[in-house]
């Protein structure tokens, strides 16, 4: 026992690797799990990304991302159907059972909220029982409100919650990425009520000052100011016993050697996520 047992490194936080350098970084630090990129995956193909990972000994956590359903229009509809279909494909091919779904946010000059979120659900109708077949979880990521024009109209974990709830458990899930619903002063009863459709808990730190691109305002765990004492608990509290990736988008981290970067997950995580 490490301490590691249930980490993994979502391989944006080590953006600069490829997926054979992000394998063979995981396998030096002991990190157990891997939660995978689409592009990254696509440079070398899903069965070589597949067979690379499973020889390596690791588990695929998740694949990112699927999602982007609110686009205007039969051709977009279709379009975002496909390419989803492909994203569930891919993630069985893999071997994991979570595809995490970025839903969108508003299309082109779009003012009409209400109108994407309606989008989301329908697309995601379409999607679930697919997804069911393949033995894949859709698993919907709410993302911080200052995201909602660009990258997901849905912003909290209840609007989440509101959207699979709509269908069985083991077709449609959730995201806790902590970046996200730190802040939400309903987190709690969320995730109690979030519960078994709990597929991913993702980590980073919320940092300030925020960077001019919001998007890269992610720190280490521990650099920042959510308590992941009390979030860790709330998680194991609704019974989640899965894998803890770390997600961060952070340009200096980026830079950073990516063996120095999983040393610090490491670090980070055995002083304030592992439990137990």
């Amino acid at each position: 026992m490490n301490g590691l047992e249930r980490l993994s490194l979502n391989q944006i936080t080590t953006k600069g690797w490829s997926l054979e350098e992000a394998v063979r970084g995981c396998v030096e630090a002991g990190i157990p799990a891997i939660g995978l990129w689409r592009d990254k995956v696509a440079e070398i193909g899903t069965a070589r990304a597949a067979a690379l990972v499973r020889e390596a000994g690791l588990a695929v956590s998740s694949l990112c991302r699927g999602g982007f359903l609110t686009a205007q229009g039969e051709q977009g509809t279709r379009e975002a159907i496909e390419d989803n279909r492909r994203a569930l494909e891919e993630a069985a091919e893999l071997g994991t059972d979570t595809l995490v779904m970025v839903v969108g946010g508003l299309p082109g000059e779009s003012r009409d909220l209400v109108g994407a979120r309606a989008r989301v659900a329908e697309l995601l109708a379409e999607l679930a029982p697919y997804a069911g077949e393949l033995g894949v979880r859709l698993a919907i990521e709410p993302l911080h409100p200052m995201f909602c024009a660009d990258r997901a109209v849905v912003s909290t974990l209840g609007q989440a919650l509101d959207l699979a709830e709509q269908h069985p458990a083991d077709q449609v899930g959730v995201v806790v990425d902590s970046y996200h619903i730190w802040w939400d002063p309903q987190l709690s009863e969320q995730i109690a009520r979030a519960g078994e459709r709990i597929a991913s808990y993702q980590v980073c730190d919320w940092t300030l000052p925020l960077p001019a691109d919001a998007l890269l305002g992610r720190g280490h765990v521990g650099d920042g100011c959510i308590d992941f004492g009390s979030l860790g608990a709330l998680v194991a509290d609704a019974g989640y016993t899965g894998w803890i990736e770390v997600e961060i988008f952070n340009q200096t981290v980026w830079d950073t050697p990516g063996e120095q970067t999983l040393r610090t997950m490491a670090e980070r995580h055995r002083a304030h996520v592992a439990v137990g």
